[in-house]
């Protein structure tokens, strides 16, 4: 009995050596002490860096890129490099969750029609509103410069839904959106380039003038309004994207926008 505890000691040591690498390297990314594009060296140098095995090692690496929190470059001239977190890989993440619980596509645009309204009252009552409003109407420029290239017009109209919610100043709301808008920009491209009339310029037109209206109203800061207003643009929006063949996350992950 006594040596059966030993050796499950053993083996819990060994298999906690890994992820104490991975949290420990984990922790110096999140910080910034790990910046973007940051060198760690060589298999050889962090096996003696971290005093472990080279199984050990490899497997606190596994961990690591899998997170997408570094990349494992193979060859001689092969090393670690570390790469810091961003709402893509969020969005991929949060992407195989929902696709293992089988959520529709419907639900996620519910999730930002739920958002998105809150964020314009939140913007309408700030002191910081008329600068709010001048980016948002930058960026309502850039989808009207790209609203003949369904690729180019499905980033820019992401970019303004990204920073609508972000102006309104919740962190942690805004890492939501982020999440939610790499899915959903899918879903616009997918539209933009089918042939009907759903994907038509003339649709995209009437989305930008919805936009526009938006801005007026945050600008005058009603807040009741804007909420009102976006809420019943989000809801036009919701069934033009589930007029299309996707009907679930994982649909629009099999292609990629960019």
């Amino acid at each position: 009995m006594g040596n059966d505890v030993v050796a499950k000691r053993s083996e819990s040591t060994v298999r906690e050596k890994p992820q104490k690498i991975a949290d420990e390297l984990r922790t110096l990314i999140v910080k910034g002490e790990l910046v973007e594009g940051q060198w760690l060296g060589r298999e050889p140098e962090l096996v003696e860096r971290f005093g472990v095995s080279r199984p050990s090692l490899r497997e606190a690496l596994r961990i690591l890129e899998a997170e997408g929190l570094i990349t494992v470059l193979r060859g001689l001239k092969g090393g670690v490099v570390v790469r810091q977190p961003d709402h893509r890989m969020t969005a991929r993440t949060a992407a195989i969750v929902l696709q293992a619980r089988n959520v529709s596509l419907a639900d996620v645009f519910g999730a930002r029609s739920m958002l998105e309204p809150l964020a314009a009252k939140a913007i309408a009552s700030s002191r910081r509103r008329r600068a709010a409003v001048r980016e948002l109407r930058e960026l309502i420029e850039q989808e009207a410069a790209a609203i003949e290239d369904p690729e180019a017009f499905g980033r820019a109209n992401a970019r303004f839904h990204e920073r609508l919610v972000a102006l309104a100043g919740n962190q942690t709301l805004t890492i939501v959106a982020e999440m939610l808008n790499e899915i959903v920009a899918r879903a616009v491209t997918a539209v933009s380039r089918s042939d009907d009339a759903l994907g038509s310029i003339a649709v995209r037109r009437r989305g930008i003038r919805s936009q526009y209206r938006l801005t007026e109203l945050l600008e005058a800061g009603d807040g009741a309004a804007a909420e009102e207003q976006w809420r019943a643009h989000m809801a036009v929006v919701g069934k033009v994207m589930l007029g299309q063949q996707a009907t679930t996350v994982v649909d629009l992950f099999h292609h990629d926008p960019d």
